[in-house]
Parts: structure tokens; C-alpha cells; sequence
């Protein structure tokens, strides 16, 4: 009853980008399932989290969080788009009825790591200029390397490769630290828990792309 009283009282005195924060750290926690489980679900939530913490982040000063969240939620639109548009359109070549087969779990191909790291070091690059030029962001550099390798992440994770659980890890480790020490205490819980789920997933996402008996990156 005490700790019922005492979640009370916190809601009733929180601002508005404290309770969104509460739900989005609830929404993150269905993603990370849905993503763990390779569910097409996961898009929704996807889509609904970046919508809260657009304002959640820009009540905190993280700026370049704020942005990436705007490209979330466009990158979610394109993953559920693609995962649906893949699942209905596979076999339905020669006049054969669509069957219903996910997009595949693969390896990323060899060829893509080099654009993958162009575009995280130029992100990284440019975003982190904005931030110590034009904005009052207390970890500019933190905030900057994790809005790049999200950039590559969430692609990854539209495209369906394993390796994106080894981009999500580095992720959540490094904003685990720093929301905490923004003070973020219910979000930075959620990236501490996502890294743990993260380390299952990857080994989760490997057995399933072995049980497909489907050729690695193809």
C-alpha cells in the first residue's frame, strides 16, 4: 500500500514528459519482446515509442535523441512496410497464391559494412558538430555515437540481419550510462534491461536464421 501510495504521489507531481516517459519505457518493453520473438508487431510499437520520446527527449536536452526518434519513426513505417510487403509478396510469382513467409533472418552481406560504417562515422561526424556548436547538450559526443549507430541499427533491423543485436548492445550500453546520469532513471533502467535482452536476442536470431535453412546473406 505504501509503494502504491508512494507511485501515486510521483505521478500526481509529475511534469507531462515524466508520465510520457513511464509509458515509453512500458512501450519499449513490448519492442524489445516483439523484436526478440522477429514479430512484425514490433513496427507498431516501434512507431508509437519514437512518438512519445520526440517530446521526452527534447524536455531532457537530448537533442540528437530527439532527431533520431523523428527518423524511428519514418524507419518504422518502412519496417512494417517491408516485413508486410515481403510476407504477402513472396511466391505469388507465375500466377501462384501469395504465401504467407517472413522476410528471412540472414548475416549482413559483406558488401554493405563499408556504406554501414560511412554513414555512421559521417553521422557521428556531423551530428556531433551540431550538437557542441548550436546546442547547450551536456554529452554532445555520447549522444552524437549513439544517434549514428541507431541510424545503421534500426536499418539493419528493417533489412532483418543478425548483426544488428551487436550495433544494439553497444547502444544500450553507452545510453544506459547516460540517461542515468541525466537523471533518466526509468528509461536508463529500460537500456540497462535492453542490453541483457539484446545479448539473448542475438543468440535467438541466429538459431531461427539456422532453423530457416536459408543460405547466410542471401
Amino acid at each position: 500500500m505504501d509503494i502504491f501510495g508512494k507511485i501515486v504521489g510521483y505521478l500526481s507531481n509529475a511534469d507531462l514528459w515524466q508520465i510520457l516517459e513511464i509509458a515509453g519505457t512500458a512501450v519499449g518493453l513490448v519492442y524489445i519482446y516483439l523484436e526478440y520473438k522477429a514479430n512484425v508487431w514490433l513496427w507498431l510499437a516501434g512507431i508509437v515509442m519514437p512518438a512519445i520520446y520526440i517530446y521526452v527527449y527534447y524536455k531532457s536536452g537530448f537533442y540528437a535523441d530527439m532527431g533520431i526518434n523523428i527518423y524511428y519513426l519514418l524507419a518504422g513505417l518502412y519496417g512494417w512496410a517491408y516485413w508486410l510487403g515481403r510476407t504477402i509478396l513472396h511466391g505469388s510469382r507465375g500466377g501462384d497464391a501469395p504465401a504467407k513467409v517472413n522476410v528471412p533472418i540472414t548475416r549482413t552481406p559483406q558488401r554493405q559494412y563499408m556504406p554501414l560504417f560511412s554513414v555512421t562515422t559521417v553521422s557521428f561526424a556531423v551530428i556531433a558538430y551540431i550538437l557542441v556548436r548550436y546546442t547547450d547538450s551536456t554529452v554532445p559526443y555520447g549522444d552524437s555515437l549513439t544517434t549514428a549507430l541507431s541510424i545503421a541499427g534500426l536499418w539493419m533491423l528493417a533489412r532483418k540481419y543478425v548483426e544488428q543485436w551487436l550495433v544494439w548492445i553497444a547502444v544500450d550500453v553507452i545510453c544506459c550510462g547516460l540517461y542515468l546520469f541525466k537523471g533518466l532513471y526509468p528509461t536508463g533502467t529500460l537500456y540497462g534491461l535492453y542490453a541483457v535482452i539484446a545479448v539473448f536476442g542475438y543468440f535467438k536470431w541466429k538459431r531461427m536464421m539456422t532453423e530457416q535453412q536459408i543460405p547466410a546473406g542471401k
